[in-house]
């Protein structure tokens, strides 16, 4: 799953072990500038912030009649009560809410605003999960596990056995690593949260964020080491998160990366009832779309089409939207067959754009995947997805999913954007540090570096990720749709690349360096960056398809 989790390393990682030994208080570092909350839809030219430029949009179709554009999420679900989301949510009119019928014969019993591929009876959701190659290892470890050559006739199979072995134990190094980083961050976070909290006179269960630090009087050595502890870790993440938040994602991370050291094999199995290798069009799930994972869908929905010009949360990139949620994506890596049904769910149900932001490494069924690719495809269905978080070149070591076919029927969609994630600034950090890139494979980039999005609760989020250029892009596309109602998906992709600006000359820090320079052009196809204003510009010289 393509989450970003800002790993609290350096300066802010040495003053938390600090706590507990006598020692020299630690300065915090000076903070960086806060950026304007919605730089994402700001102009170059005009603000100084390398966002799409979607003040310039709307005048662009100021005047204009919109028609209303269905959109779906493929995520980790959705705050439904969210106050900037719930005007804009889908609503299955065939449906009549809470009476245990399938009213429209769809095979989703009350799927009023989606559906969760998750979930299971009694209201539960496999929201829990381990990585593909952890799956897959402990799938065939029993049949391949000390052999150093294939049995006969399972030479294809062995061969998918070796790839699998090398992933997973280089995944399990990687997060053996990082729980040894991580859990004396979180044992510190978790004190000094303490310390911090007994010095204002906070209950245990409230919270604090960095302006509070300032009233603190006391002048206790463990009190003061605690504020520069919080004051570090609170400039490194930027926004306005309070330490509550900070600590649940450090946790939810935590969570994941102990789900690849000690997965739990049977969990799908007891908690949504279906076998994920067996794709026998049985119904499974259920129509809750809540849980405590949805901060993620829920933030990537807001980018798309939070309420506009409300005075409340943060305004979406589309104005006339209607969301359909689907929950497929867990705290680890989504299963191939949730994400074909979820596909297959939505284009049945009306969806003319699809985001998904996510990924992983391997894809044991990218079969039924692709078929869903290709479905969406004959029915018009535009698919934006991100790139992937691994600041890797996916022209030479592939995500997935991605629209390159297994059967060879094709390496590059007309109705699939790939979408790596820029930031605020014309200058050598306008690549994020952590996107994929590819110039084959990576259609364009969008805004995906402290990005700011509503939350669940009436909370609000600012984070970096593909997840967050991904349904930027996905929005564009749905205001270009909105005004161009008989653009086919084949031509929005057209658009939204075509207006990319390719910026030749630009050198930017190759993502994962912090030295090594490239031209912004060889990271894309297009070697640019997403225009909403551009790209209704582009629509309006297109003849429509005639759909």
């Amino acid at each position: 799953m393509y989450k970003i989790f800002k790993t609290i390393t350096g300066a802010a990682l040495s003053a938390a072990l600090l706590i507990s030994i006598e020692s020299t208080a630690q300065v915090a570092p000076k903070p960086a500038a806060e950026l304007p909350k919605n730089w994402h839809l700001m102009d170059l030219k005009t603000d100084g912030y390398f966002g799409i430029s979607l003040n310039q949009a709307y005048l662009f179709v100021k005047g204009k009649k919109s028609k209303t554009v269905l959109i779906a999420t493929i995520d980790s679900g959705i705050d439904t009560a969210q106050a900037d989301l719930k005007p804009v949510l889908w609503t299955n009119t065939k449906e009549i809410p809470g009476n245990g019928i399938d009213d429209d014969k769809n095979g989703y019993i009350d799927d009023m605003h989606g559906w969760d591929f998750l979930g299971g009876p009694g209201g539960k959701c496999d929201f829990t999960e381990t990585t593909e190659e952890v799956r897959e290892y402990n799938k065939l470890k029993g049949k391949y596990e000390g052999l150093t050559t294939a049995p006969a006739g399972s030479e294809k199979e062995f061969a998918y056995w070796e790839q699998v072995k090398l992933t997973h134990d280089a995944t399990i190094s990687k997060s053996n690593g990082e729980i040894q980083q991580l859990q004396p961050v979180m044992n510190a976070l978790m004190a000094t949260s303490g310390y911090i909290k007994k010095a204002l006179n906070l209950k245990s269960d409230a919270s604090f964020k960095k302006a509070d630090l300032a009233k603190i009087t006391s002048k206790s050595d463990t009190v003061t080491q605690s504020k520069n502890v919080w004051n570090s870790v609170f400039d490194q993440q930027g926004g306005d998160d309070t330490n509550a938040k900070i600590i649940n994602e450090l946790s939810e991370y935590l969570a994941k990366l102990n789900n690849d050291v000690n997965p739990d094999p049977d969990a799908r199995k007891r908690i949504v009832g279906d076998n994920p290798d067996v794709q026998d069009g049985k119904p499974y799930g259920n129509n809750l779309l809540k849980f405590a994972d949805a901060e993620h869908g829920t933030g990537v929905a807001g980018l798309i089409g939070a309420v506009r010009n409300n005075k409340y949360g943060i305004d979406g990139v589309a104005d006339n939207v209607r969301i359909m949620a689907i929950k497929a994506v867990p705290n680890g890596d989504e299963y191939d067959k949730d994400i074909a049904n979820a596909i297959r769910y939505a284009v049945d149900n009306g969806a003319r754009i699809i985001n998904m932001s996510f990924g992983k490494k391997l894809s044991p069924h990218k079969a039924w995947v692709d078929d869903a690719f290709k479905y969406a495809a004959s029915k018009n269905v535009l698919l934006v997805q991100a790139s992937g978080n691994d600041n890797q070149d996916v022209d030479a070591k592939p995500q997935f999913p991605n629209d390159t076919f297994a059967d060879g029927s094709g390496t590059d969609a007309d109705n699939v954007i790939s979408v790596g994630a820029s930031a605020d600034k014309l200058n050598e950090n306008l690549a994020g540090t952590f996107s994929n890139y590819g110039k084959k494979n990576v259609d364009v980039f969008a805004p995906g570096v402290k990005v700011t999005s509503v939350n669940m609760d009436a909370e609000f989020n600012t984070a970096d990720g593909t997840s967050f250029a991904s349904p930027i892009t996905a929005g564009v596309a749905a205001l270009v749709l909105e005004y161009y109602p008989n653009l086919s998906a084949k031509q929005l992709k057209q658009v939204i690349l075509e207006s990319a600006t390719p910026l030749t000359g630009t050198m930017v820090l190759k993502p994962g360096s912090t030295t090594e320079k490239v031209d912004f052009t060889t990271l894309s196809k297009t070697g640019g960056i997403v225009n909403a204003y551009k790209a209704l510009l582009a629509a309006s010289k297109l003849k429509p398809a005639g759909i």
